[in-house]
């Protein structure tokens, strides 16, 4: 079965609600002036639209009156002031409307402004979370977290914020105006308060969890997508479309139950007040009546209290909603705050990187992908600055593993790696980075001009420097056979060009960054034997002079390496040259020879 709620901060119910609403009010605080004017204005259009239905009351008592007057021959209709009162109206609908439309405008821009702020610090976030926290998470979940649960806090920020002044504006304007028409009445409408808040506080005690389930679904339904679309081809080579598509059904399933479990509890909030407001509608007009028969209200007042009691249950419905829309907010709130609170990588280095010469040596070195399963149990080695150094063994023996070390990919669990005799730790991270450039079996090359790829090695190189490096990796006679030259696009895929010509780039971007230390990590073994000649001669020059690792399966390309480190089940268990090796008849001869065996 696919993956389940593992997305960042995936949880069955929302585990802080006060917390991450305060987390969230920090965020948009940089606004506080902005969302005051918007509820000043909401208020504003609130109270002018809550006016207007006494005001329409008291043009139809003025035609009830002048009609009764006619009737008994007294006066006649009194146009002139039914006309003031219908100007006076249009004003307040305009300035209402006026008000309301500024209120949105601002909430609007706030809204925008606070997901672009999140965006931008989950950005950031990206670039300084450790490897260890990607080896755990999936793809598709933080893309969620990126994408869905920032439009979904967008979106019910803007409609939220003022609806919710709003309704309880409204609640509070329409009882009181009820109150000034008959105060009796206004009791009785009053008292569905009770009735209507009870049945909100049900729906929305059930509704929540799925709601958060709904936005971590979500979650895993992006990442069977991710995986199914960058991963198409191997989907296709072994026949796994069905496989696929069931671990999608499944999750697809999960959402579906969980958004339509949230979407119809919460769709029951209108029907059920209106039933309730229909019920208190019509024992307004019955009581109205039998009050009107008794002179003790107008028939204006009839008509301006009807429309109230109307009015007064659809706030309690939009407090409803409003409140399932910020559940949905604070679900996907959550699962952004636990993402940009993710503990990110040391970096209390203070050495500069500007004289390093690339002596590098590991001391009792000491790791484990999970500390509880060390993998790496004493690794000790020295290299020399300019040294070609191989590491070679089977696969699992740590050779990979020992390089992202050295690059700080993760941090150590015991004895420690000197660069230039100075711990790796104390270097500035940012400047640590660029000691080294590093070549790995899987290439990435973004979607853009080949230029454009082979410049993020070194991104104020110029273009001469560019097809230098280019010439030097034996890539210039492919690139210059594309259609367009260095100026092919290289399409989101990457398909359009073979993988030995995109291992080719690869090793180009290196060569232009022009590090101290350079990384080939099984960097010839997607290229063919010919192609991986033209490579090894171009990386011969380009580690001249310069500390070199190369972890390679084909033992026959790390022949002139200066030292050969042998690794197995995380342990040097030989060291030497190629020849030394070679003639001890150890571990390093038996892996040797058992690439050049010939089937008898």
């Amino acid at each position: 079965m696919a993956r389940r709620m593992g997305g960042p901060g995936a949880v069955d119910k929302a585990r802080d609600f006060k917390g991450t609403l305060k987390k969230f009010l920090k965020v948009i605080s940089e606004y506080k002036i902005l969302i005051i004017l918007a509820f000043l204005f909401a208020i504003g259009s609130t109270i002018f639209a809550i006016v207007s239905p006494k005001i329409l009351g008291n043009a139809t008592t003025e035609i009830y009156n002048g009609i009764i007057a006619k009737i008994n021959g007294t006066g006649g209709i009194d146009f002139k002031a039914i006309q003031t009162i219908l100007i006076c109206l249009a004003v307040l609908y305009i300035v209402s409307a006026l008000f309301n439309y500024i209120q949105n405008l601002i909430m609007t821009h706030v809204s925008q402004r606070a997901s672009y702020k999140l965006r931008k610090k989950i950005s950031h976030k990206l670039n300084r979370l450790p490897m260890s926290y990607y080896d755990k998470q999936n793809t598709g979940d933080i893309m969620s977290v990126i994408t869905n649960d920032i439009d979904t806090l967008q979106l019910n920020l803007n409609q939220s914020a003022t609806q919710l002044v709003s309704s309880i504006v409204t609640l509070i304007g329409i009882f009181i105006m009820m109150c000034t028409i008959n105060v009796t009445l206004a009791i009785i409408t009053a008292l569905i308060l009770p009735v209507a808040s009870i049945i909100v506080m049900i729906i929305v005690k059930k509704s929540q969890k799925h709601f958060i389930n709904q936005q971590n679904y979500l979650g895993s339904v992006d990442g069977e997508v991710e995986e199914m679309i960058s991963g198409h081809t191997v989907i296709k080579a072994f026949n796994a479309e069905k496989k696929q598509m069931k671990n999608f059904d499944e999750d697809n399933e999960l959402l579906c139950e969980a958004g339509f479990k949230a979407q119809f509890l919460s769709g029951l909030m209108h029907p059920i007040m209106n039933f309730v407001s229909n019920l208190n509608y019509t024992i307004i007009a019955i009581l109205g009546a039998i009050f009107a028969i008794n002179g003790k209200i107008t028939i204006g007042n009839i008509q301006s209290f009807i429309q109230y009691s109307r009015n007064f249950t659809n706030p309690i419905a939009q407090l409803a909603q409003i409140s399932s829309l910020i559940q949905s907010m604070i679900a996907a709130s959550e699962r952004v705050f636990n993402f940009l609170e993710q503990e990110e990588y040391i970096d209390e280095g203070t050495k500069d990187c500007n004289k390093v010469k690339g002596n590098i040596e590991f001391k009792h070195v000491q790791f484990g992908y999970d500390k509880n399963k060390i993998i790496i149990k004493d690794f000790n080695a020295k290299v020399s600055d300019g040294q070609k150094i191989a590491i070679v063994g089977p696969t699992g023996a740590g050779k990979t593993t020992i390089v992202k070390l050295l690059m700080r990919f993760y941090e150590l669990n015991g004895g420690e790696i000197l660069l230039d005799g100075v711990n790796i730790k104390d270097y500035k991270r940012k400047e640590y980075e660029t000691v080294f450039a590093m070549v790995l079996q899987d290439t990435w090359l973004f979607n853009g001009t080949i230029l454009d790829n082979l410049r993020y090695g070194n991104l104020n190189a110029s273009d001469k420097e560019v097809m230098d490096a280019a010439k030097t990796a034996s890539a210039d006679f492919f690139i210059r056979t594309l259609p367009d030259g260095y100026n092919s696009v290289i399409n989101e895929e990457t398909n359009n060009i073979s993988g030995g010509e995109k291992q080719l780039l690869t090793i180009a971007r290196a060569i232009l960054a022009n590090p101290k230390v350079l990384i080939l990590d099984e960097a010839t073994s997607n290229v063919d034997t010919r192609t991986e000649e033209l490579i090894q001669q171009a990386m011969d020059k380009v580690m001249e002079g310069r500390t070199s690792f190369i972890i390679a399966h084909r033992l026959s390309t790390i022949k002139n390496a200066d030292l050969i480190l042998v690794m197995n089940e995380g342990d040097i268990v030989e060291v030497g040259r190629h020849e030394e090796l070679l003639a001890k008849n150890g571990f390093y001869a038996k892996i040797y020879n058992s690439q050049f065996e010939k089937v008898s």
